[in-house]
């Protein structure tokens, strides 16, 4: 049987929700005033992931929701119906607008559900403030479902305000490898995007072989354009399979100053996408956005 446990640490001032199945050694950890992010996933006895002690969360964005924009705005500067915009700059050794605006919210709880073969949480957040370089109101909504194979997250963005605005929307989980020399993340793509000093989107290169990427002892912060919507990933002690509902994919690939971690990233944009337009996507007054990633371990 699945439980599902919401508690508050006061050491940390972290306001937690933990699913579990002793069983099935399952078990995750959601932490909600910090972008209601998956901090912790094990499946059947393999630790799929965890934190990163020795990078802050306010570096790694380990497992945060991005949105309105996933990756970075250059200047935080962009054009929007011919008016002109500035985010806030919190990549700032570079310049450059990252990773959004909810990362950090605090997410309230409004619906949990425990069963014998599965659980799922429902969490929100309501921005009812114009805010810096997003002058427009809006809710998102997370649900995480668990079994003893998957996890699924879907994300639902309402528009409440009375002007349309753009968006592109991602997720930054990284996942652990005994072995990350001898892991590979396998996808179908033959675009690449050519990224400048800054990480800003500058052009697409195309080669019929950018569908395999052995991590070995490479140094990536890269970005292909999917052909379709599943990645997998594989290791020496499990493999997963990453997929999205959205057609129109992304896939960013990051190794962090971590031996054993890669951020493997489904977005619905790339960077600078405010502004190149690549993947953006726009939502009315009173319109919504669903998507839902899928992540299934093969060899549970």
């Amino acid at each position: 049987m699945f439980k599902i446990k919401q508690y508050r640490c006061e050491k940390t001032n972290q306001n937690d929700i933990e699913i579990s199945n002793s069983e099935s050694n399952t078990f995750a950890k959601i932490q909600l005033n910090q972008g209601a992010r998956l901090k912790e996933l094990v499946i059947g006895d393999y630790h799929l992931i965890h934190e990163m002690k020795d990078l802050a969360y306010t570096k790694s964005y380990a497992s945060s929701i991005l949105f309105p924009f996933a990756n970075r705005i250059k200047d935080g500067r962009y054009e929007f119906e011919n008016k002109n915009y500035q985010f806030h700059i919190n990549e700032k050794e570079l310049n450059n607008a990252l990773h959004g605006l909810v990362y950090n919210k605090e997410f309230k709880v409004l619906q949990t559900d425990a069963k014998e073969d599965s659980a799922s949480v429902i969490l929100c957040y309501n921005e009812a403030q114009e805010v810096v370089g997003f002058p427009y109101t809006y809710t998102i909504q997370l649900k995480y479902t668990i079994t003893h194979k998957t996890l699924n997250l879907s994300v639902e963005i309402n528009n409440t305000d009375s002007k349309t605005f753009p968006f592109t929307l991602g997720w930054h989980p990284y996942f652990f490898s005994n072995d990350r020399f001898n892991s590979s993340v396998i996808f179908d793509s033959n675009k690449k995007l050519i990224l400048n000093d800054r990480y800003i989107t500058e052009g697409v290169e195309v080669d019929e072989n950018f569908g395999l990427v052995e991590v070995k002892n490479q140094s990536l912060d890269d970005c292909y354009i999917l052909k379709t919507n599943s990645i997998t990933f594989k290791t020496p002690k499990y493999m997963l399979t990453i997929n999205s509902s959205e057609k129109e994919s992304f896939l960013q690939l990051y190794t962090p100053p971590h031996p054993n971690m890669i951020a493997i990233e489904p977005t619905t944009g790339v960077s600078d996408s405010f502004n190149n337009r690549i993947g953006l996507k726009t939502l009315k007054p009173n319109e919504t956005y669903d998507i839902e990633w899928f992540l299934t371990l093969e060899n549970n």
